[in-house]
């Protein structure tokens, strides 16, 4: 078995991090520390996570004594981490932004200063449906974002086919999206019955949805916009395509077919998808639609943002690098049975 450490597993996603490496039949859950609940016991503050374990202050002498670990802190505070854990021979794999993005000057842009340059560019983007091989062989996996997740498995077929000539991504997201600290937007009374577009001018996302469609074949700027919903978790990305040649119906569901008919993790369907039908599992659910009227090529996503958006498919990123199942420790588990 290999040993894993969970940093920030009193967030979220740390904390169903922890809870998938606690289940999984090949990890032993090692450590979890947290940064403010530091003593607490996880299953106290996430009590459906049924993790028993407390909760330590980060001390990198201690906490990179694991084979691998699972940073789920945020961007900039999780790379000096992530260069401590990487010294000593930790393999990571990063939930921050830190490692996502290829260009520095369009990291220090969008977030500020690197918080760990010497590593730059070191990490593989950890979307197992587009970059398996590259994981296989990593180190360091950079977990991709909850709305690039979605949007990219919406979109990575047209883009590799040269379907896509321009785009609007319209997203929708229920509120742990936005952590476990409060804000205006996300307090209760703000947010149930309500909602609300946010970042509509410059949203982090969009330069790693955009990198991402280059890397695919498809160098172009998006729009992108997502909405605050009043779901506890959750993710619908719509995806507007106005196409760049002609095309035939058949031809773009037979490049759904080809790309995801193997896949572990995409379910394609013929109707709309919905997120309750994807909530606590690591599915990302999708149809593609062609708009006869309009020229359009619609494709929807459905995905759980704190799963298959974030520790879900951290899992899988850890099971293809220790080249295991990629739905080991995760087929079957639902924290809410």
């Amino acid at each position: 078995m290999a040993r894993v450490a969970v940093l920030g597993a009193s967030g979220y996603a740390g904390s169903i991090a922890a809870m998938l490496v606690h289940r999984h039949p090949f990890f032993e859950l090692a450590h979890v520390t947290a940064r403010s609940e530091a003593g607490a016991r996880l299953d106290d503050i996430h009590p459906r996570t049924r993790v028993p374990m407390e909760l330590e202050s980060w001390d990198p002498k201690v906490h990179s004594g694991v084979d691998a670990a699972l940073v789920c802190w945020p961007h900039r505070a999780a790379a000096p981490a992530v260069a401590e854990l990487r010294e000593r021979g930790v393999r990571v794999v990063d939930l921050s932004a830190d490692f996502r993005l290829t260009d520095r000057g369009i990291y220090e842009d969008w977030y500020g200063a690197h918080g760990a340059p010497a590593l730059f560019g070191q990490g593989v983007y950890g979307l197992p449906e587009l970059h398996r091989e590259r994981i296989a062989g990593a180190d360091l996996v950079a977990n991709p974002g909850c709305y690039p997740t979605a949007a990219l498995l919406a979109l990575a077929p047209l883009a590799r086919a040269g379907l896509i000539g321009d785009v609007v991504i319209d997203a929708k997201s229920g509120v742990s999206g936005a952590g476990r600290e409060p804000t205006a937007a996300t307090h209760y009374v703000a947010a149930d019955e309500n909602m609300v577009p946010y970042k509509v001018e410059r949203h982090r996302h969009t330069p790693e949805i955009e990198q991402e469609l280059a890397g695919q074949g498809a160098p172009l700027t998006i729009t992108f916009t997502p909405h605050l919903v009043p779901l506890a978790q959750g993710e619908l990305v719509s995806c507007y395509v106005t196409p760049s040649r002609e095309y035939a119906e058949e031809e773009v569901a037979g490049l759904y077919d080809d790309a995801y008919a193997t896949e572990p993790w995409v379910e394609l369907r013929l109707g709309p998808p919905g997120v309750l039908e994807v909530r606590e599992t690591n599915y990302c659910r999708l149809s593609v639609h062609c708009d006869g009227r309009t020229n359009r090529i619609l494709v929807f996503a459905s995905i759980d943002n704190l799963w298959k958006g974030a520790a879900g498919q951290a899992v899988q990123c850890m099971n293809v690098m220790y080249g295991l199942g990629e739905t080991t420790g995760l087929d079957g588990i639902a924290m809410f049975p």
